[in-house]
C-alpha cells in the first residue's frame, strides 16, 4: 500500500547514527529514497549496508562536512543526480561541546555554530531551487529545546539552537507560497550518543528515542498540506523526579 512518502526523495545529514540514523530508516520504511552523510566514511560504510539491506536500492550516502558549503552543495546534488530530484531535507547534523565561556575554545565555538546553524543553510539554500522545481517539499531542521531554554556550559550550543529556531522561522515565511513546508523539532533529552563516547553511558530507557523523533517527521509530513506545525517540542513523558 502506497504511502505519502513513496518515492519521495529524502537528503538526512548526519544520517549515519543516532537521530539521522533512525529518521533514515523510518523515511526508507515509508517507501522513501533517501540520501545520507555524515563525516566518517566508516559509520557511512555502516550505515549503508545495515540501512540498505532491506531498502532495495533507495539509499545512497557521501562522506560531507556540513561545515563546508561545497560539501553541503556536492551532497545535495548528488542526491538530486541520483534520485532524479529533491523533496525532502532533514538537517539533523549537529555537535554539542558544553562548556562554560571562558573555558570555550574559539574552535569548539565555531565548529558548533559552523554545524548546527551554517551547515543548515548551505543545504537549505541549495535545496530550495530543486524543490522549487519540484512543485514543492518539506524542510525539517532537528533543533532541541535547548533552542528555547538556556542552561550553565550551553553558550555555544544555545546559540546555535536559539539561530536555527530563528532561521526555520524566517524561512518558513520565505518558501511557504512555493509550497514548501519547514517545520524544527525540538527535542529534549534523547537516548543517543549525541555529546558523549559512542558507548560511554548505560540507555536511560526515560529518555526520548530517535525511532520518537523519527515519527515526528514522518507524521509531519503527513499532515494535509493546508496545515502547517512548524514548531514541536518533545520531551520525555516520565523523566527521574527532582529531588
Amino acid at each position: 500500500m502506497a504511502t505519502e512518502l513513496e518515492d519521495k526523495v529524502a537528503v538526512v545529514t548526519g544520517g549515519t547514527r543516532g537521530i539521522g540514523y533512525s529518521i533514515a530508516a523510518a523515511l526508507l520504511a515509508e517507501g522513501a529514497k533517501v540520501f545520507v552523510c555524515g563525516r566518517d566514511a566508516q559509520f557511512l560504510k555502516n550505515a549503508l549496508a545495515s540501512l540498505g539491506s532491506k531498502a532495495g536500492g533507495r539509499l545512497d550516502g557521501i562522506v560531507a562536512d556540513v561545515r563546508r558549503y561545497d560539501d553541503c552543495r556536492k551532497l545535495i546534488h548528488a542526491a538530486a543526480e541520483r534520485f532524479g530530484g529533491l523533496d525532502i531535507l532533514v538537517n539533523n547534523a549537529g555537535i554539542g561541546i558544553l562548556k562554560p565561556v571562558d573555558q570555550l575554545s574559539p574552535e569548539e565555538w565555531n565548529a558548533t555554530l559552523e554545524t548546527n546553524l551554517s551547515g543548515v543553510f548551505y543545504c537549505c539554500r541549495e535545496a530550495i531551487p530543486l524543490m522549487r522545481r519540484r512543485g514543492g517539499g518539506y524542510i525539517f531542521n532537528i533543533s532541541s529545546l535547548a533552542g528555547v531554554n538556556p542552561f550553565a556550559g550551553g553558550s555555544a550550543y544555545n546559540a546555535s539552537k536559539f539561530g536555527l529556531n530563528g532561521f526555520s522561522e524566517a524561512m518558513m515565511q520565505d518558501v511557504r507560497y512555493d509550497g514548501i513546508r519547514v517545520s524544527y523539532i525540538m527535542p529534549g533529552s534523547v537516548d543517543t550518543d549525541f555529546a558523549a563516547e559512542p558507548g560511554a553511558k548505560p540507555r536511560q530507557s526515560w529518555k526520548l528515542t530517535g525511532e520518537d523523533v523519527a515519527k515526528a517527521v514522518v507524521d509531519l509530513y503527513r499532515f494535509p498540506k493546508t496545515a502547517l506545525a512548524s514548531r514541536i517540542e518533545m520531551r520525555p513523558s516520565q523523566p527521574p523526579r527532582k529531588s
